[in-house]
């Protein structure tokens, strides 16, 4: 099993949208960056565990923990022309983005904040707090998994 920190912005998917129905998964789509794409198509595996991040929002951090249960496959909105993330050159026979199905598995008892993470010495090597780094799909080790799980 790996490991994983997927960004988002609460206001298009927090992890209140995924305790609302725990048992149904949510398409995890819109990723329009070819490399957190590659991670999803390369990387990204049944059974994997998934911290979603909240970003782009007032309280910056570490939300809750989704589980992936279906493995990359094409992303429906590449081929929706009323989609903001419709993609003109994307084909059914070649689809470029791809997008992966995620389910509860638990809110944190404590937004575990952006601050919180970068002052933690522990925390260093993680891509998140990596400078440049903005990828919506990042790889997570089980070490850090477990320390970043630790400051709650």
């Amino acid at each position: 099993m790996n490991y994983w920190l997927f960004k988002t912005e609460p206001s298009e998917c927090s992890i209140d949208d995924f305790a609302r129905n725990p048992q149904q998964p949510i398409v995890w789509e819109g990723v329009r960056n070819y490399q957190a794409r590659n991670y999803l198509r390369d990387g990204v595996a049944l059974g994997d565990q998934v911290l979603i991040y909240h970003s782009s929002c007032k309280h910056l951090g570490v939300a809750g923990i989704v589980k992936v249960v279906r493995a990359a496959y094409a992303d429906p909105s590449q081929f929706d022309s009323r989609s903001v993330y419709y993609d003109a050159k994307a084909t059914v026979a070649q689809p470029t983005w791809v997008a992966v199905d995620l389910v509860y598995v638990s809110k944190l008892s404590h937004l575990i904040t952006l601050d919180k993470i970068k002052s933690s010495a522990k925390m260093a090597e993680l891509p998140l707090v990596q400078k440049g780094s903005r990828l919506s799909v990042m790889p997570v080790t089980a070490q850090q998994w477990c320390d970043l799980l630790a400051l709650q």
